[in-house]
């Protein structure tokens, strides 16, 4: 079965810079940062939207839905235009992109409409789609290929400070210090109920209007910013190579997995986080309070990311993967199975383990690709969709069951990645 070809990063398997473009990864990291910074705003929009809009865990989780579905739609299209205007362009048109999205939370905001609210993040996440395509095996090239999996950790531990910090400044800009309760919401008369609505969705308009002016200043940096051209990263129309399909690469299909799963995993745990540390059972806390946990949750695979690149430069990829996701499953079922801060910290440290993975995966999933290694890069990329799907499974199976054990789906996430890591990962390179 042939898929549409992403013509933009058949990054060679063994030919590559000497030594990383230091300068050129520097500035590659802003951009990691900040489309961390914004994904993860997502956590703080989901109980914010939840209160105001009356939604239940299923709807709410149209957030996510809607976020990460833009990664499966646009990954192709970026692709494509990256062959036709270059990585750089690319890199901009994402971020103007994404300030248009940004920009569009005011008018959501003023209306204020769910539908709205959901429209702008499309734009948003189609945007930070461009950034994804073109950054990721961009990174990959900036050095030897033998680090690349290490370089890549780098660069997303900046990822991981972004996700770290959103949180924290979103809750205190976002989330009201003393909410009103669902009950006390629904007891509101129309015209009460709608001035209520206006006056807490007005609290993203000022955050939204920074971000997006944020991200014009950062795509003008961008664009007079002098990035190396990689023409090896380039493709090149005549220079197409025969030989085996994409899909007949088990490794690369079995990686795409992995990031469903994994991405699905990591984002159904943030998007939960602060509703279930809200639980009298677990954490018992506001949400106010709760988003800040949410700040050590994703603080954890920024250290972790860190770390890992240290590590990675001396163990194998694929046992580092296994490790973390075997003492991820095991933090999720302990804090499914227990109450108050045994709960609540077993939870928030698997996002320690969480942070080798989106790179683990990514870089075990091109291996020994060759001339294709840009069309399995699209193919990851467009993985990222478990984002959309697994958190809305969660919400759903969180409305019958409650959001306590309902994290079981996760765990068996983690236990796929476990068999990636051991048996799935191993290149086999068909004849």
């Amino acid at each position: 079965m042939a898929i549409p070809s992403v013509k933009t990063t058949p990054l060679p398997a063994t030919i590559g810079p000497r030594s990383t473009n230091k300068s050129a990864l520097a500035m590659m990291t802003t951009l990691f940062f900040m489309w961390g910074f914004l994904t993860v705003l997502n956590d703080i929009l989901v109980p914010h939207l939840k209160a105001i809009f009356d939604l239940n865990y299923t709807q709410v989780m149209l957030i996510q839905f809607s976020f990460f579905s833009a990664y499966f739609v646009f990954a192709l299209p970026w692709g494509k235009v990256i062959d036709w205007i270059g990585y750089q362009k690319t890199m901009v048109a994402g971020l103007l992109t994404m300030a248009a999205g940004a920009l569009l939370f005011i008018p959501a905001a003023a209306a204020p409409s769910f539908p709205l609210f959901l429209g702008a993040l499309i734009v948003l996440a189609g945007g930070m789609t461009a950034l994804q395509v073109a950054a990721n095996p961009y990174v990959a090239v900036l050095g030897p290929s033998e680090t690349a999996s290490s370089r890549l950790n780098l660069a997303q531990a900046f990822n991981s400070l972004g996700t770290t910090i959103g949180p924290y400044l979103g809750g205190m800009l976002i989330l009201s210090a003393a909410p009103k309760t669902i009950e006390e919401i629904r007891q509101m008369a129309g015209d009460t109920l709608h001035t209520y609505r206006l006056h807490e969705a007005s609290s993203v308009k000022l955050p939204y209007l920074v971000f997006g002016l944020v991200l014009v200043a950062l795509s003008v940096a961008i664009g007079r910013f002098k990035l190396p051209a990689m023409s090896e990263a380039t493709h090149h129309e005549h220079g197409a190579a025969k030989g085996p399909g994409l899909w007949q690469y088990r490794h690369l299909v079995l990686g795409a997995i992995g990031i469903f799963m994994y991405v699905g995993a990591e984002v159904s745990i943030g998007s939960f986080l602060i509703n279930y540390l809200t639980q009298h059972s677990i954490g018992n806390i506001s949400e106010l309070t709760a988003s800040r946990f949410v700040s050590y949750y994703w603080g954890g695979a920024m250290v972790g990311r860190f770390v890992g690149s240290a590590i990675l430069q001396k163990v194998k990829t694929g046992r580092v993967l296994g490790l973390a996701a075997i003492i991820a499953c095991l933090l999720v079922t302990t804090s499914m199975l227990t109450f108050g801060h045994v709960a609540v910290w077993s939870i928030i440290l698997v996002g320690l383990f969480n942070s080798v993975m989106f790179p683990s995966i990514f870089t075990l999933g091109i291996a020994e690709l060759g001339p294709l290694t840009g069309d399995g890069s699209g193919v990851l990329i467009m993985a990222i969709v478990g984002g959309a799907i697994i958190p809305l499974l969660q919400g759903a199976i969180a409305d019958r069951i409650g959001i306590h054990h309902a994290f079981f789906l996760p765990a068996i996430c983690y236990l796929y990645i476990v068999y990636y890591a051991f048996r799935g990962s191993r290149p086999v390179v068909p004849a």
